[in-house]
């Protein structure tokens, strides 16, 4: 079933001793959703459990940043972003989110956690916001939406190339 991609274009917030936690299995699936993410997410439990994270995918969030976050995680890193989310209701929140593989004992990734706090309102606003504008403008130049989000990864990677960092240097360079 399709979702509504509406956005009624309201910022939620919450507070800054709140943490936003929520678990999936290898696939996205969550498997685990804290009470201040269904409050801000506008949705149940039993609306959340066995679904694709992608439910609360805000359409204002640049692709390649989900497709940089999935490859350092599934490679085993853990990784720092910023992501503005969607509610059930088209409101969105932004937050930072710490995104980790979860191991079992020998080793192995058998999920992802990830835990979000509060944004930086001055870094939002003066560099991930403008930036995510650009790269979203850059996805949405394309026809194609996976050319859109090969190009939009190609400024990503030459932005950090040209300033000879990773992303989480970059991200933590930023706080």
């Amino acid at each position: 079933m399709a979702r509504d991609q509406s956005l009624t274009g309201v910022e939620r917030f919450f507070e800054d001793d709140e943490i936003i936690v929520s678990k999936t299995d290898l696939k996205g699936r969550m498997t685990y959703v804290n009470d201040v993410f269904l409050r801000l997410a506008s949705y149940t439990e039993s609306e959340c459990i066995g679904e694709p994270h992608a439910k609360i995918r805000n359409p204002d969030m640049p692709r390649c940043i989900f497709q940089l976050l999935w490859d350092t995680i599934q490679d085993g890193r853990e990784i720092f972003a910023y992501v503005v989310n969607r509610s059930a209701n088209g409101d969105h929140y932004w937050v930072l989110a710490h995104v980790t593989p979860s191991k079992d004992a020998s080793g192995n990734v058998i999920g992802y956690h990830s835990n979000r706090r509060t944004p930086n309102r001055q870094v939002l606003e003066g560099t991930i916001i403008p930036l995510y504008k650009q790269l979203l403008a850059e996805e949405n130049r394309h026809a194609n939406a996976k050319d859109g989000m090969a190009a939009s990864m190609a400024m990503v990677t030459s932005m950090l190339e040209e300033a000879g960092m990773e992303y989480d240097q970059f991200i933590a360079g930023l706080v």
